[in-house]
């Protein structure tokens, strides 16, 4: 018997899988699997994951083709949990008796049946729903029946599931194919009212809806215009409209203004307070869609579509919604463009030929910084189209007060004023022109004597009519152009319009010019005042920042001064508070990189997910808010020095990207394929023991060793006590200078107990408790509270430095024993010690130190 249903079951799985869309499968399941199971009914019970129903329908055994409607089943409202049940094999052996249920013994006691069987229909992944088996008389079914049935509902859920995807594409086919419309609508239409005409059409098969408009943002109103109106409603028609929508209190508004698509139906209608929606209301309309018209980050309008039916749009239509209504904003922003084209097209035609006399003087503009030279420039082009005879160009003097000639440009051979003379802002056209800012046309000069010399001159010359135009730039009036012409009358409206225009491209030039000057004048002031500032702030080495005698310290600094030529990458290793940063700004300005940037990056203050970016740059739209191009630390370190601070804290997964920085100098952007190649040379720094990292598998090995090429290890400070005297005077000096105190002493019993403590954090601990000392201070002499010492370890070095002076005494003395008394040259005391020779000379007079004969 069961070799016989199997058999069955083959030739009936044959003809299930031939069936492509659920309707068919519906009609004829009963017919094609009645040969290979028992039952009176059967019962296809398929879950709907977005509405959260089971579609309940139910085929008879016979007459074959008849189908019951479906029954709709929401799963929230169930009283249990259909779902869960529906999931495994379900079997109700007596439906009279059956409690645990009520629901699906109802169900089968209305199709006349007392016994049924629920098998569930899952493919990998996904359950889709259950297939029942019903009969009218109680049976009972074994594990061999269940485990047939089963394979039963898994043909059956193969088909289904095939079904599902059969008609989702069916259903993309058709979205695409009507973007497709859409776009050869907006392609084949310049015309607002024509285009949506044709989309409508396109809408109406895609989108069930009884109403569409077309509205677009108009500022002068602050509403929406109604451009089109597509509407099968009463008192509606398909004309275009000139009617407003106020953008407070409607649907349409709201999408405007949050540039999102709304989805409201009557309900949600029902709480706008614009009387044109309670209109719509009483037309009765119930739902609507609006997809605002986005284009370049601008709203243009709204797209609207209404029905009459609650509930009638759902969020593929307005995803589909949102597609179409971007296709259309382009061809809204077409339409608009083309408009404003044909409107300017007869005013560019007219203003070509001085269109191109502009660009020529911009060009002129843009590549002469002299004065004289920019001048004669734009007067050769000028007279091609404006005929003139002089044209000077005069800037405001302050000291005077009034405007210096400063380059001039004659058709003949004519001296009628000279460089660098002055013209009175009283009596003048150019003074009237320049104080009023606005244009001084004069048509014709009057032969009367004048008691402005300058005007005299040029009335006996025989000018006659001139035109003067003021230079502005960014609302500051620098003088004037000025046109004279031998002929009266010689210049028109347009010719004036032109002048101003050449004066505005003229006076940004003369500005650049002015500024260009006063650049150079600065930067020759700084580049002298940078050498003085460094020939006295330097020290030996040129380690301005870095204080300090030891000779732990002095060894340091020789290695910064031995690698900072090299292109060599440093590790400076140390721990928390050594002053690492100040090492390698030593290093970069002792180098040839000096100057060049010094581009510096903590790998611990930038999350983990942005330091690649931090590091290398990202494209537009490379991860989600790229919103624009960013260039990287190291494309802006590039001819430079880039410092890598905490580089322990750089992920493993980038490490690599940095490996092939430091070794090919060579690198891509997110989200770009093109290679970028820089010229950096690398300072990292950490505090943490990467050989330890790199044996326990935290930190790559290969990076470790291209850090480490090489390494500077910086001693903490309870290694160099010496120094702390000189550190605890330049924090207080700097501190009290800050707070506006005088401080002249500082206890040595103070800065011997600092000699003896520990510096858990060094150099910055050092610093902060200078800083509390001097806030606490109220006299001349530093008040430390050495409270915060107790707990400091037994001294380093137990003898203690009765004063500053003692210990800069016996410094020099130590410096200059062991260059044999030589106080010049590179192995010199001097040298030795950081400092100029006739400074060393001059210390050694004042604490009474001379050479032992």
């Amino acid at each position: 018997m069961l070799l016989r249903q199997y058999r069955a079951l083959l030739r009936a799985s044959e003809a299930i899988a031939a069936q492509r869309d659920l309707t068919s499968l519906h009609r004829h399941l009963a017919e094609l699997l009645g040969a290979v199971a028992e039952f009176e009914a059967l019962a296809l019970i398929l879950y709907d994951p977005a509405r959260n129903v089971l579609c309940v329908q139910t085929c008879a055994a016979t007459p074959r083709d008849q189908l019951t409607p479906v029954l709709e089943l929401s799963v929230e409202a169930a009283s249990h949990d259909w779902v869960g049940q529906l999931r495994q094999p379900l079997l109700m052996a007596d439906v009279e008796q059956e409690t645990r249920w009520p629901e699906l013994a109802a169900w089968a006691r209305q199709q006349g049946l007392r016994t049924s069987c629920f098998l569930p229909l899952a493919v990998v992944g996904r359950w889709l729903g259950a297939l029942g088996f019903g009969r009218a008389n109680v049976a009972e079914y074994s594990e061999a029946d269940l485990e047939f049935l089963q394979q039963v509902a898994h043909q059956v859920a193969v088909v289904v599931d095939t079904a599902h995807n059969f008609e989702d594409a069916r259903a993309l086919e058709q979205e695409w194919r009507l973007l497709l419309e859409v776009n050869n609508s907006v392609v084949a239409h310049l015309d607002l009212r024509e285009l949506f005409t044709a989309i409508a059409q396109c809408l109406g098969r895609a989108i069930p809806h009884d109403a569409a408009r077309l509205t677009l943002f108009e500022a002068a109103s602050n509403k929406l215009r109604i451009v089109a109106l597509d509407s099968q409603m009463d008192g509606d028609s398909r004309v275009t409209t000139g009617g407003l929508v106020p953008i407070e209190g409607t649907p349409a508004g709201l999408a405007f203004t949050e540039r999102r698509t709304v989805l409201v139906n009557r309900s949600e209608l029902k709480k706008f307070a614009a009387p044109i929606v309670h209109r719509l209301l009483a037309k009765g309309v119930k739902a609507g869609l609006i997809a605002p018209l986005l284009i370049h980050g601008r709203v243009l309008g709204t797209l609207d579509l209404a029905s009459m039916k609650d509930g009638a749009f759902t969020e593929t239509d307005a995803g589909l919604l949102t597609q179409i209504a971007g296709q259309i904003a382009i061809a809204v922003e077409n339409a608009l463009n083309f408009a404003r084209v044909r409107r300017t097209e007869q005013e560019m035609r007219r203003q070509l030929e001085r269109e191109r006399l502009m660009l020529e003087i911009n060009n002129a503009v843009v590549s002469n910084l002299d004065l004289s030279a920019l001048l004669t420039a734009i007067a050769a082009a000028l007279r091609r189209v404006l005929p003139h005879d002089f044209t000077g160009l005069a800037l405001y003097e302050a000291e005077s007060n009034q405007l210096r000639v400063q380059a001039l440009d004659y058709t003949r051979n004519l001296e009628v004023f000279g460089k660098t003379d002055l013209i009175p802002l009283k009596g003048t056209g150019a003074g009237k022109a320049f104080t009023s800012r606005k244009t001084v046309l004069l048509r014709h000069h009057t032969p009367k004597a004048s008691a402005i010399e300058i005007v005299r001159h040029s009335a006996a010359v025989g000018f006659k009519s001139s035109c003067h135009v003021p230079l502005i730039s960014r609302d500051r009036a620098l003088g004037t152009l000025d046109v004279m012409s031998f002929q009266p009358d010689a210049f028109t409206e347009e010719d004036v319009e032109l002048l101003t225009q050449i004066a505005g491209q003229l006076a940004i030039a003369v500005d650049n010019a002015l500024a260009y000057r006063e650049i150079e004048a600065l930067k020759n002031r700084l580049t002298e005042e940078k050498l003085y500032l460094e020939e006295e702030i330097s020290t030996a080495y040129n380690f301005e920042e870095i204080i300090g005698v030891s000779p732990v310290l002095k060894r340091i600094l020789k290695q910064v001064e031995t690698v900072a030529p090299t292109d060599s990458t440093v590790l400076i290793q140390g721990e928390t508070g050594t002053g690492k940063e100040l090492f390698a700004r030593a290093i970069h300005s002792l180098s040839k990189r000096r100057e060049r940037t010094l581009v510096k990056l903590n790998c611990a203050a930038i999350p983990t997910g942005l330091l690649e970016s931090e590091l290398f740059g990202h494209e537009k739209g490379a991860f989600t808010g790229a919103i624009a191009q960013r260039i990287g630390r190291f494309e802006l370190a590039h001819k430079g020095t880039m410092f890598l601070d905490e580089v322990g804290e750089i992920p493993m997964e980038l490490q690599p990207k940095l490996l092939r920085v430091l070794q090919e100098q060579e690198f891509e952007r997110l989200g770009n394929t093109r290679t970028q190649r820089v010229d950096v040379r690398l300072i990292a720094a950490t505090n943490r023991d990467l050989a330890q990292m790199a044996a326990e598998n935290r930190f790559r090995s290969d990076l470790y060793y291209r850090l480490k090429v090489f390494p500077i290890t910086i001693p903490p400070l309870r290694e160099r006590p010496e120094d702390i005297p000189l550190l605890v005077r330049f924090f207080a000096n700097k501190f009290a200078g800050r707070m506006k105190k005088q401080i002249k002493t500082i206890p040595a019993e103070a800065v011997a107990a600092l000699q003896r403590y520990h510096w858990p954090g060094n150099i910055r601990e050092l610093e902060n408790m200078i800083e509390r000392a001097v806030i606490l201070t109220s006299g001349a002499e530093l008040e430390i509270s050495l409270a915060d010492l107790k707990a400091a370890p037994p001294p380093v070095d137990a003898t203690p430095i009765a004063t500053l002076e003692d210990a800069e005494r016996q410094h020099i003395l130590r410096a200059l024993e062991e260059s044999a008394w030589v106080i010049s040259g590179p192995q010199g005391a001097a040298a030795r010690l950081g400092m100029k020779r006739t400074t060393l000379n001059s210390r050694m007079q004042k604490l009474g130190i001379a050479r032992q004969r």
